[in-house]
């Protein structure tokens, strides 16, 4: 037999086993893209910065955040961040979203909108996200206007705002986003404003360690189109900043809604199956969908 095809032995050497070591976080300077292109001022601004603080803190890396977005102001929100994410078509933000949480279980999908996109055009997909109650925050900029497009009626504006569609002062009653979302079935639901920043952090921190629909209302200031429409929740304007009473129940639905009915400004707080120590709960109590079936047969 021919010498080549004699089989040798072939010695094994055991590689070393490579060093572990702890992956650190993204910095801010890691996670930034694009300089913002909102106007000097805008609310958003403030929710982006912690959005990427929220990142830090979590120790998030890239192939872990997802971030999608619809059309307008607030919507350029995935070109800011230097990651994954979508700049997708105007009010169908959240199919795309519920999409890739779907088939993604291990991430939890971020969508940011504004109050057009989100209960406009986008007003459908936003109640059957809910109640559908598929893992993903959506945090709704909303600031009573149509900015992008200079200053037009929005779903949220009160009554009597003039703008350029309503010469003569809205006559249209302005949906109630916590309301929509509590009866629609959102499993977390919080309200805050981008002048309490520590506030906003919180609230995002508790919509993504839920497991399910969370949404979160951030009253945005547009001070291009809509200056001090919100200085009633902000005390440095001599407004208040009133959070939920300790003593609401998280387990009752009626008042949850209830409370999102206060007049403005309101309470702002957040959504936990227990109730935090500072901040209180705001609304829909249910923890999984066969209890809200049930309760509600």
């Amino acid at each position: 037999m021919s010498q080549s095809l004699i089989e040798k032995p072939v010695a094994v050497v055991n590689a070393p086993a490579p060093a572990t070591e702890e992956r650190k976080g993204l910095t801010k300077k890691e996670i930034a893209a694009d300089h913002p292109t909102w106007c000097p001022g805008c609310g958003d601004f403030s929710v982006l910065a912690l959005y990427f603080k929220l990142i830090e803190k979590r120790k998030m890396w890239h192939e872990k955040i997802t971030t999608v977005a619809g059309i307008g102001c607030s919507s350029r929100f995935p070109y800011f961040v230097q990651a994954h994410g979508a700049h997708y078509i105007h009010g169908r933000a959240l199919p795309f979203a519920s999409g890739i949480s779907l088939s993604r279980p291990d991430l939890h999908v971020f969508v940011f909108g504004g109050d057009g996109d989100a209960f406009s055009i986008g007003g459908n997909h936003f109640n059957h996200t809910a109640r559908k109650n598929i893992k993903m925050t959506y945090c709704v900029m909303d600031n009573w206007v149509y900015g992008l497009t200079k200053k037009q009626t929005s779903p949220t504006s009160p009554l009597g705002f003039k703008s350029k569609t309503d010469q003569w002062g809205a006559v249209d009653y302005p949906i109630n986003p916590m309301k929509q979302a509590i009866s629609a079935g959102a499993t977390l639901v919080a309200r805050t404003t981008h002048t309490n920043p520590n506030h906003v952090l919180q609230m995002m921190e508790a919509a993504m360690d839920h497991d399910g629909f969370s949404f979160i209302e951030c009253l945005s200031e547009c001070v291009e189109f809509y200056e001090g429409a919100f200085d009633a929740s902000n005390p440095r304007k001599g407004g208040v900043f009133n959070e939920v009473p300790k003593t609401h129940d998280v387990t009752d639905e009626l008042a949850a809604y209830k409370l999102a009915g206060d007049p403005f400004p309101g309470s702002a707080g957040r959504e936990r199956w227990t109730p935090p120590a500072k901040s209180s709960i705001t609304c829909t109590p249910f923890t999984n969908r066969s209890t809200r079936s049930a309760t509600r047969a």
